[in-house]
């Protein structure tokens, strides 16, 4: 199973909401093209579903790495320009299902933010790298945030109390960028912002630190990214799936 070919970028979006299983999962996919939206004037958010827990490479006391973790996706978030990071409470990091509990809570945040477009995890697995973008919290925030943006966030009458006691009313995301998923076809040249991408994953100290060469992992892997969708030779490249709700 793959996505259908993507749909070009609407040309009018202002507004952009991240929603990701775990603080890096933006930085390590998007980072680039998040500070190319955020220096084009767009104001982009994000919704971190858990706060890492089971992260790290060391022996930092469990109780200190969702704090930790917390504190770099905030840092990191600054090195791209994003300003407001919110974090879901009751979710586990490794624990997570698509239940109608996170559909509730994505939605609640896609009414409260109103975005025109949707940053999130893949919910389809890519079987040429198990590791890393087809973790299944990965999976299941993809799926619980397709399942959000309909029919949830834009039907009065899913999770009513939402409108009737917190006022929440029903909106229409127009468009999903899934990251990390099989054969992404919509390619951004974040040549320009590789070294902001960088410094935000730096202030992933936990999940960083023990890489002995962070950068030149990334440009390989960017690098080929580019060459494959004809970019000019030295070029550095992101890669999405876009797909339109309307």
């Amino acid at each position: 199973m793959t996505f259908p070919p993507s749909a070009p970028p609407l040309p009018d979006v202002t507004r952009v909401l991240g929603i990701f299983a775990h603080p890096d999962d933006v930085d390590f996919g998007s980072g680039g093209t998040v500070a190319k939206w955020v220096a084009d004037g767009l104001t982009v958010a994000y919704l971190i579903v858990t706060r890492g827990d089971s992260g790290g490479f060391d022996d930092t006391p469990r109780e200190q790495m969702p704090i930790l973790r917390e504190a770099e996706q905030r840092a990191a978030a600054a090195e791209v320009g994003v300003t407001e990071v919110e974090f879901l409470d009751g979710y586990r990091d490794g624990y997570l299902t698509p239940t109608i509990e996170l559909r509730r809570d994505i939605t609640r945040a896609i009414r409260r933010f109103r975005p025109d477009r949707i940053l999130t995890n893949s919910p389809l697995r890519r079987w040429d790298r198990l590791a890393g973008p087809s973790h299944p919290d990965h999976l299941a925030v993809g799926e619980a945030t397709t399942c959000a943006v309909y029919p949830d966030a834009r039907n009065p009458f899913a999770f009513p109390e939402l409108l009737a006691e917190e006022g929440l009313q029903p909106w229409v995301v127009r468009e999903v960028w899934y990251s990390g998923g099989p054969n992404p076809d919509h390619v951004v040249d974040v040549t320009d912002t590789f070294d902001i991408k960088l410094a935000a994953l730096k202030r992933h100290v936990t999940q960083t630190q023990h890489i002995d060469d962070l950068a030149g992992i990334l440009r390989g892997r960017m690098a080929a990214l580019a060459r494959d969708a004809g970019l000019p030779e030295g070029h550095l490249a992101e890669a999405f799936t876009i797909i339109r709700t309307e």
